[in-house]
C-alpha cells in the first residue's frame, strides 16, 4: 500500500533577505535569545549599509536571522540566531552555510565571527563547519557582572567549500 510522505518541517522554512517590516520580529527574537541584545538601530543600520540580512521564515513565523558584512576579501557573521524551539535542528547550520556560500561567491576568501566562551552550543557548530580559533578579543561581550571575552574564528572560504559536496535535495552540506 502506498502512503503519503510527511511533510517535514525543514521543508516549510525557508531564508529571504531580511525587509524593514521584519525589524520588529527580528528584535523580538533578539531579545529573547540575548541578555544584551541588538538594538532596532543597529539591525536598521546593518540594512541601511547594505549587509547581507536574511531571514529564516517558518510556517509559523520569523524562525531566525543572520546578519554578515563583507569587504577587502573578508565576510564577517555579524550575528546568527535561531529561535528557541528550533535550536538543534540543523537550521543554524543551513542558515549558516547560506551566508557563506554568499561570501565565496562573492569572492571574499575568509569568513570570520566572534562567540562567548559560555556559547558552548554555537562554538560546536562552528567548528564542526570548519572554523578554527585564531585568537581573543578581551571583554568583548557585555555580561552579567562586566564583560565576557571573544573567542575570534576564521574559516578559509576556499578549502571549506572543496570539502563541501551536494546531497540528495540539491544543498550542500
Amino acid at each position: 500500500m502506498a502512503t503519503a510522505r510527511d511533510d517535514h518541517p525543514a521543508d516549510r522554512v525557508t531564508h529571504r533577505r531580511m525587509q524593514d517590516t521584519d525589524v520588529s520580529a527580528v528584535i523580538a527574537l533578539e531579545r529573547a535569545a540575548y541578555l544584551f541584545p541588538w538594538s532596532e538601530g543597529i539591525f536598521r543600520d546593518c540594512l541601511r549599509v547594505g549587509y547581507v540580512c536574511r531571514v529564516m521564515q517558518t510556517p509559523d513565523g520569523l524562525g531566525g536571522y543572520g546578519i554578515m558584512s563583507m569587504g577587502a576579501g573578508e565576510a564577517h557573521i555579524l550575528n546568527i540566531c535561531i529561535r528557541a524551539d528550533l535550536r538543534g535542528h540543523g537550521y543554524g547550520r543551513r542558515l549558516l552555510a547560506w551566508l557563506l556560500d554568499q561570501a565565496r561567491d562573492a569572492g571574499q576568501g575568509w569568513a570570520f565571527l566572534e562567540v562567548r566562551p559560555s556559547n558552548r552550543p554555537a562554538i560546536l557548530l562552528y567548528e564542526s563547519l570548519g572554523f578554527e580559533p585564531v585568537g581573543i578579543r578581551r571583554g568583548y561581550y557585555q555580561a552579567v557582572g562586566g564583560r565576557e571575552d571573544a573567542l575570534v574564528y576564521r574559516l578559509d572560504l576556499d578549502a571549506w567549500s572543496e570539502k563541501r559536496t551536494p546531497s540528495p535535495d540539491g544543498l550542500r552540506r
